[in-house]
């Protein structure tokens, strides 16, 4: 009869006897736990991402209000703020605030995008009225 071997306490004899040590399941936990932490990091990536949509569409629908507030400005305040209204509307916007100095429009536009409703603020007019730049070549 040959040798006997005796396994002692190294990893072959856990391996041969099963794992039964103290840190048995504790890949499960790791594994909860990492999956629980990329979860919460794509649910605050998402969130940010909404807050970015909100403002660019703001910005968009913001910017199209005044323009068109400007191109009526002529025609007179009550008219030029309904049509920035109806270009807002248009872009799934709502107009806040309308106001028409001459030829200069301000407009604030408030776009609603998730649970975010950021509002935004523009001006529009021809260059030569807006203060600080010369005036525009014919």
């Amino acid at each position: 009869m040959g040798p006997v071997v005796r396994l002692g306490r190294g990893l072959l004899g856990r391996w041969v006897r099963g794992a039964r040590g103290g840190d048995r399941g504790s890949a499960t936990v790791w594994v909860a736990l990492t999956v629980a932490t990329m979860c919460a990091v794509f649910a605050a990536v998402l969130g940010l991402g909404q807050v970015v949509a909100a403002r660019h569409r703001a910005g968009g629908a913001a910017d199209l209000a005044a323009l068109a507030a400007a191109d009526r400005a002529l025609w007179g305040s009550p008219d030029a703020c309904a049509k920035a209204a109806e270009v807002a509307r248009a872009q799934g916007a709502e107009l806040v605030r309308c106001s028409v100095a001459g030829e200069i429009a301000d407009v604030r536009v408030r776009a609603r995008f998730g649970p975010y409703g950021p509002t935004v603020r523009s001006r529009a007019g021809p260059a030569r009225a807006l203060p600080g730049l010369p005036a525009a070549v014919p």
